[in-house]
């Protein structure tokens, strides 16, 4: 089983609620490696074994199990289907050689189905497409095989026709093979085709061997000169062609009901990539150039980390695909991400929750190290002697964010400890301190994901913590201009305190923020007192007047002021400046600037009307429109307390289908219906 050639890496892809882990179990079952199936509604399935998951009846982490099939070891990697989870779809994508896409029967192409096709397309991953749910009254095969046609032309191809009774699916034709198989309480039985089904097997065999001819030169020669492919031309075609990304098998049954999925297994094996033939991109350390590192067993270690989890029981542990040599316990390894060297300790290969030693991992599987110091997702370990550097992967940009308090004072260090170690485990997920406000912020892909790590922490660090909406980072500023003097007198027996200053406010500071001039003539305001007025100014504009908020572009003139020879000290004049800033900030007709983002928003040209009413009532401004592989992005700007839940409002409005990015552009002044609610917050 060690040979990368007899090693499958697949991510089990698709919509929520497709059934996707209840697939898993059914192949786990069928190989023997579980006694019977679990149940999602029980909890006891092999890949949602996180109390959240149990709670939930879905999954929300990225889960790895492993079978062996017909000589073959199949690793499996259970991905979640709801959109929060984007992070875990891109380790798994970057681990496993193609993607096993499960859509329901329904007639259409799901939203998680049409995301995880056009990765692969995008991203050049080989696939095949499980149709499920074939149990279900409604189960419409033909109609979901036309949807997938009509969206991918070209690219489908059915290698397998359902027999139905009814609306049950009963069995299935091979189309490669012509033959016919009823689904048996052991297993597929065959049986003599269906006179019923004749004509169509051969319409889809005269489909699909087009489709194998199209993918080799040789093959399409034969196909014009004889008019057809031997099954074994038709199967060496379609393997290029899946291999190629000119082509995606599809097959159909129920993984609840374990039919279908026997040949399911069989289709991996026979069509899905070897794990050695497949490289990954990275840069040789020693030429610092670009290379493709080759799945082979003989040559220097090198992998790459693609998950981490944090265990109550094991610790930290780094989900990893060894991608050329072999990985050794006991063996000492370069990370070059952090410049460290590691120690493996412990090894295993991986089903669910179950971890089994395992004394080395070759070039092509998946395994799992415990207690590593420095490694995080997305590093490489390699051989120090032979140092490379895989390309990072590609997590999205969080687009929620929620500002965080412990719960119970004193207990902060819990929260932002278990936090950051949440942070290790979801790459899409982020803490970050926001220094315009002093807030601490949780930043993640959506409500769900934030409400998930807000239970983890509890549970597994024993700490309550509060998300609130965060505080948007306004501005005050001042749009004219006023003299106003401050007055500072203190007589308390002793030595008084005295320092009366005159002082000009206007905007239009050389920088931006704050601009101080010194234009006192004939000594009214001592040399040694300036810079004390300067220093009661520069406090003051920590706070404006109108909603405690930073004041910018303020340009301040000293230019008058009285003094008492034996009064006056600096902290008068400090003193004095704070009152006057006070008072003529007050009739220098002040006003709220608030923060524009610029937007891009990427959706199907059907929802283009929707974002755009929508970004209207959010007072947003339509910058220009681009068509990009299809989708329309839409440039936009908005004000960011207008968009602080955006994405879960553009995911309701393109059901999940639009995405979007957003960054700081300036500030405006806020018209006067918004000032007048930000200052009576």
């Amino acid at each position: 089983m060690g040979s990368a050639t007899n090693i499958r890496n697949l991510a089990i892809v698709g919509h929520s609620g497709e059934g996707k882990t209840t697939l898993l179990e059914a192949m786990l079952f069928n190989a023997g490696a579980i006694e019977r199936m679990g149940k999602i509604e029980n909890g006891t399935t092999v890949s949602d074994f996180d109390e959240q998951e149990i709670a939930r009846k879905t999954s929300i982490s990225l889960a790895l199990a492993y079978f062996n099939w017909n000589g073959v070891k199949i690793n499996l990697l259970d991905v979640p289907g709801f959109y929060d989870f984007e992070g875990e779809f891109c380790s798994a994508m970057r681990a496993a050689g193609a993607a096993l896409i499960v859509a329901g029967a329904n007639g259409t192409v799901t939203v998680g189905a049409e995301k995880a096709i056009g990765h692969c397309l995008k991203h050049k991953k080989p696939s095949i497409i499980f149709i499920n749910g074939m149990d279900k009254e409604n189960a419409d095969y033909k109609g979901t095989v036309r949807a997938l046609q009509e969206q991918y032309k070209g690219k489908i191809a059915p290698i397998q026709i359902p027999i139905m009774d009814g609306n049950k699916m009963t069995g299935y034709i091979n189309v490669i093979d012509g033959k016919a198989y009823l689904f048996g309480a052991k297993g597929p039985e065959e049986t003599p085709l269906p006179a019923a089904y004749q004509g169509e097997l051969e319409e889809m065999q005269g489909v699909l061997q087009e489709a194998a001819a199209e993918n080799d030169e040789e093959l399409l020669d034969k196909y014009f000169e004889e008019g057809f492919l031997s099954p074994e031309d038709t199967i060496t075609g379609l393997r290029k062609g899946i291999f190629n990304i000119g082509v995606i098998p599809v097959l159909a049954g129920s993984a609840l009901l374990n039919k279908g999925v026997i040949n399911l297994m069989n289709a991996i094996v026979e069509y899905m990539p070897q794990a050695a033939e497949r490289g990954l991109s990275a840069t040789d350390l020693k030429t610092n150039g670009a290379v493709q590192v080759a799945c082979e067993e003989n040559a220097p270690f090198a992998a790459q980390v693609f998950k981490t989890a944090v265990d109550n029981f094991v610790g930290k542990l780094n989900y990893l695909r060894v991608n050329r040599g072999v990985l050794k316990a006991g063996a000492d390894v370069y990370n070059p991400n952090t410049d460290t060297t590691e120690r493996i300790n412990s090894l295993y290969i991986v089903r669910g929750k179950k971890l089994e030693p395992v004394t080395s991992l070759s070039a092509g599987d998946l395994g799992a190290v415990a207690k590593l110091t420095a490694t995080g997702t997305g590093d490489t370990l390699c051989d120090p002697t032979s140092p490379v550097k895989f390309d990072p992967i590609d997590f999205p940009e969080p687009v929620l964010s929620m500002a965080v308090t412990a719960t119970v004072r004193g207990t902060e260090d819990k929260v932002f400890g278990g936090l950051a170690r949440l942070a290790e485990e979801d790459r899409s997920f982020q803490v970050r301190k926001n220094t315009e406000t002093g807030e601490t912020l949780v930043c993640g892909q959506g409500e769900v994901q934030l409400d998930i790590v807000k239970k983890k922490l509890k549970a597994k660090f024993g700490a309550d913590a509060d998300f609130t909406t965060p505080t948007v980072a306004y501005r005050e500023s001042i749009t004219g201009t006023a003299e106003a003097e401050g007055k500072h007198k203190k007589q308390t027996g002793g030595a008084g305190q005295f320092g009366v200053v005159e002082i000009r406010y206007e905007p239009g500071a050389a920088d931006g923020v704050f601009e101080f001039v010194d234009a006192v003539v004939g000594g009214t305001v001592p040399k040694q007192f300036i810079p004390a007025v300067e220093k009661g100014l520069r406090e003051a504009i920590q706070k404006g007047v109108l909603a405690g908020y930073p004041m910018v572009n303020l340009k301040a003139t000293l230019f008058d002021g009285k003094y008492h020879p034996v009064d006056s000290k600096e902290v008068a004049f400090v003193s004095a400046a704070k009152l006057s800033y006070e008072d003529g900030i007050r009739r220098a007709r002040p006003v709220i600037l608030e923060p524009i983002c610029s937007m891009k928003i990427t959706v199907p040209e059907q929802y283009v009307g929707d974002i755009m009413g929508d970004l209207n009532k959010r007072r947003g401004r339509i910058i220009g429109m681009d068509t990009v592989e299809g989708l329309q992005v839409i440039t936009a700007e908005a004000p960011e307390g207008e968009i602080l839940t955006y994405a879960t409002s553009l995911r309701s409005m393109t059901q999940g289908r639009g995405r979007f990015t957003q960054e700081f552009a300036r500030y405006e002044q806020a018209p006067e219906m918004i000032l007048q609610t930000i200052v009576k917050k």
